[in-house]
């Protein structure tokens, strides 16, 4: 590829966010030639469905395949997925393996060939301390058989977990626009594991928060380690949502890692 190729970034959202948190991330990599594609995964951000409209995790990330039924069969795209938006990627990375140039995993989740697809989000509640989501609410909701529950990140976590190193207006800003979400760990502890034909065959790389409160550096590197990646780059002094503390490195990096 030429080195002042265009590249087209597709940008994953996590849980309760929408497609609102990459407001400064976006207009960087325009500005630096390249194409950027943010939106809502289902019943987040602005997107019309209540949660009580999804059952399953495909459900949720049907957005994101709607966008990938829209790239042209020539082109390839960079997939960003932060935090949960990991697990999107990865039904993305299953379904359309050969329209993805690198799966980009930014302080999120990332499921491997072996193991549930839930394997890597059951791993990280096992290490984290009991009243450590704070005033983080958990809820059933949908019908009772689908052992489905909620998340809605509280004005406490957001600021000393999630947005610690953030600007207070971007924390003010979250606080107006999260909406509930859901891990979908049910459906997905029912699942087979991605395949290395599909899934593993995608280049992948993973970008490390270093003052990560939500998703522990250390957590981050045991990932890498139970799936290792192509590339890896660190934000040393990031919280959770770099695109929001550290906008401008994550762009550097997102376009090194892009060449």
């Amino acid at each position: 590829m030429e080195e002042n190729q265009q590249r087209h970034f597709v940008l994953v959202h996590g849980v309760c966010h929408g497609a609102w948190c990459w407001y400064k991330l976006q207009p960087l990599l325009e500005a630096a030639g390249h194409r950027v594609t943010v939106f809502d995964l289902s019943a987040s951000g602005i997107d019309p469905k209540s949660l009580d409209d999804l059952r399953t995790i495909l459900d949720y990330t049907l957005p994101l395949f709607e966008v990938m039924e829209s790239i042209p069969p020539d082109e390839k795209v960079v997939l960003v997925g932060h935090s949960l938006g990991g697990t999107n990627l990865a039904f993305a990375m299953e379904k359309y393996p050969e329209k993805i140039s690198v799966a980009v995993f930014l302080a999120a989740m990332m499921p491997d060939t072996i193991h549930k697809p839930s394997y890597v989000q059951e791993e990280y509640f096992s290490r984290i301390p009991p009243g450590y989501f704070l005033d983080t609410q958990f809820e059933p909701f949908g019908r009772p058989e689908d052992n489905l529950e909620s998340i809605l990140f509280g004005p406490q976590y957001l600021s000393s977990r999630l947005y610690q190193l953030s600007p207070p207006e971007d924390v003010a800003l979250a606080n107006s626009l999260v909406r509930p979400g859901s891990l979908f760990l049910e459906d997905l502890s029912n699942r087979s594991p991605f395949s290395n034909e599909k899934f593993g065959s995608v280049k992948r790389a993973f970008i490390i928060t270093g003052q990560d409160k939500t998703i522990p550096p250390d957590f981050q590197r045991w990932e890498i380690e139970n799936n290792p990646v192509a590339i890896q780059k660190e934000i040393e002094d990031s919280d959770h949502m770099a695109m929001i503390s550290k906008p401008s490195i994550l762009c550097q990096y997102l376009l090194e890692i892009a060449k």
